[in-house]
This record gives structure tokens, C-alpha cells and sequence, in this order.
């Protein structure tokens, strides 16, 4: 029956995440294009491209900022005044960043293995080749901080240190508002055998099902305090321009991600296996630090804190985000340049 609905559906989904491009690019003609930094390619390869900021005398601490697979992450970089890259040159590190490229149809079976292990590897052994530093600093938002997490359990002697913005790790039906709707749903594999690659505007539309305050009404209503402020106006705008940029997630990361972090917590409980290996909170050594908000219903602070407190290393902390005025869904937050600076 699913079979008979795949023309159809081969027509139609790659247009979903097509089209809300194409809003995002009219936004673009209206002077709301991202402001990114200057950087150069330092590796491409299927799957992931990797990204250098700066000149490349600078000798200090190496930051690598882990993307999440379902936006583009220039969200790190989005405008001068708003721009975790910036500040982090400006202190004198070395920043590189991990972005995940839309997934092929070769791509498909691309999984926790790849994400979170080979090419996060393959990216840090590019910078060791280029830098002669093996261990670095990891950080990710949403579930590119998941797959730092992960990655840091799976080596730990490549981490120096782990900067988690709200990432889950601790997954479960009383934990975010995605638990019990992981919950009621059937397996991953059955939405994977109907659409394949998952378009990433059908997953920020289950965002909106599930939190439509948080990412509807206080959206509009943070614009309206902000209307008369040209700076907060335009950081505002370019976020929203940002939330047009999605990718599909790879059918097989999908159904991990959905069947055993999500379903199974498997991740926290120490039952995930990736690439053979045990992972699990207790092999993470590297320093910790969490940037928390206590507001937000699908990445609460129970998801963090309970990573937070099984990890090897005492030396972790957490820091509390309070929110912003004029960054529409409080991804865009400028807040966290000096607190990643700070632990680096």
C-alpha cells in the first residue's frame, strides 16, 4: 500500500524543503542574506563539509562547532553583532565548523556511525594534519550538540573540552514535549519506507505541532517589542530568514535518532552501539559546560543535567539562559559568544 504513493511522493517532498529555500532566498533580495565571516574549505567529502575561520597564524585553543543536520548552521554566524565566530576570533582561538550537507539518495544509510563518529573523526584528523593539535573543543546546538556529545563518549582522547547548547542527551516521554509524541508515533522505519530522506520541513512542522507557543505566538510577540529597534528588527528577521534553511535528515540518522535516542534513551542507559563500540554518559572525561533555558519545552533541563551528572568528569557546569528580546525563537542568542569564550 505505502508502495503505491512513492511516485507521488518522490515528486512532491524534495519541493516541501525546495520551496521554503526559495522563500528564503526572496528574504535574501530584501537585504536579509546572512552576514557570514570569511573561511575557507578545509575538507569536503560526501556527507560533510568543514569549514575554517581566520587566518591561519593564530595558535590558540581549537573550537570545532558541530552543525545540526536539519538547518544550516551559519545561525553561529549570522551577523556581525550577532556572530558566536566572531567573538570566538576576536579571543584568539582557532574555529573550524562541521557542516552536514543535504543527503544524497547514496547518502540515505549515512547513520550515527557516520554523524557522530567518521566524519566528525575525519574533520578532527584534517585539523591535526593542518594544526598538529589532536584534542580540541567541541560544541553543538540541538542535535549537532547530541552528536558532539556522542562522539566525545566514542574518543575521548580527542576532546579537550565539551560545550553543549541546548542538546539533548537524556531522551524519554517525560522529558521534552517530543517524548510522548516519539511515544504515540510508530517506528521510524515505517516513516523512513514511505518518504525516504526525511524533508526537514516536515520536522519543523511536527516542532510547531508540538510547541506551537514557542515556535508561533512568542515568536510575533517578541516582534512586537521589538518593532521600533532597527538592530533587534534586523537579528529578528535574519533568524526568521534562517528557519527557511532546511535540510532533509539522512533515513537512517532519522530512524536512530527516533527509535533509539528518542524511543529507547539508549544513549543515557548505556545500551547504544555505534560502529561496535559502547557509548555511553561515563566515558565522556572532557570538562563540561551546559548553556541551559529553563523555558524551553522540547530541550527541558532534565535533558542535559542528568548528562551533566553522569559523565567521568566533575569538572562541569551549567549556565542558565534567560532569553532574549529580538532573537524570534531564541536560537540566534549573542549571549552564548562570551560563554563558549569563556570555557575555551
Amino acid at each position: 500500500m505505502i508502495q503505491d504513493f512513492s511516485p507521488l511522493l518522490d515528486f512532491i517532498l524534495p519541493r516541501l524543503d525546495q520551496s521554503r529555500r526559495r522563500e528564503g532566498a526572496l528574504l535574501d533580495k530584501l537585504g536579509l542574506a546572512p552576514q557570514e565571516t570569511p573561511f575557507r574549505v578545509a575538507l569536503v567529502k560526501p556527507g560533510v563539509t568543514l569549514k575554517k575561520y581566520g587566518v591561519c597564524s593564530v595558535d590558540g585553543p581549537i573550537l570545532v562547532i558541530v552543525g545540526a543536520p536539519l538547518k544550516r548552521p551559519y545561525i553561529w554566524d549570522l551577523q556581525p553583532k550577532s556572530s558566536v565566530i566572531q567573538y570566538c576570533l576576536r579571543s584568539d582561538l582557532q574555529v573550524y565548523l562541521i557542516e552536514w550537507t543535504p543527503p544524497t539518495q547514496a547518502e540515505q544509510n549515512f547513520g550515527l556511525a557516520d554523524y557522530a563518529d567518521r566524519l566528525i573523526l575525519d574533520c578532527l584528523d584534517t585539523i591535526k594534519s593542518q594544526t598538529g593539535q589532536q584534542r580540541v573543543f567541541l560544541t553543538g546546538h540541538s542535535l549537532g550538540g547530541t552528536l558532539a556529545a556522542i562522539f566525545s563518549a566514542l574518543h575521548p582522547e580527542r576532546v579537550q573540552g565539551l560545550i553543549l547548547a541546548g542538546a539533548p542527551v537524556h531522551f524519554g516521554p517525560d522529558v521534552g514535549l517530543l517524548g510522548p509524541l516519539v511515544a504515540t508515533i510508530p517506528k521510524a522505519t515505517w516513516i523512513t519506507t514511505l518518504l525516504g530522506n526525511v524533508p526537514g520541513s516536515i520536522l519543523s512542522l511536527s516542532g510547531f505541532v508540538v510547541a506551537p507557543v514557542t515556535f508561533g505566538w512568542e515568536r510575533w510577540l517578541d516582534w512586537l517589542k521589538i518593532v521600533n529597534d532597527r538592530q533587534a528588527r534586523q537579528t529578528f528577521l535574519r533568524v526568521e530568514r534562517w528557519t527557511y534553511d532546511e535540510n532533509p535528515i539522512a533515513k537512517r540518522l532519522f530512524e536512530e535518532v527516533i527509535d533509539q535516542l528518542y524511543r529507547e534513551d539508549s544513549f543515557m542507559k548505556g545500551t547504544l552501539r555505534v560502529n561496535g563500540k559502547q557509548v555511553a554518559p561515563e566515558l565522556v572525561e572532557a570538562p563540561l559546560l551546559c548553556i541551559v533555558d529553563p523555558r524551553c519545552p522540547i530541550v527541558p533541563p532534565e535533558s542535559m543535567l542528568s548528562f551533566q551528572e553522569a559523565i567521568r568528569n566533575d569538572d562541569t557546569k551549567s549556565l542558565w539562559y534567560r532569553g532574549d528580546t529580538g532573537v524570534s525563537i531564541q536560537i540566534g542568542r549573542a549571549s552564548c559568544r562570551e560563554r563558549v569564550c569563556s570555557v575555551v
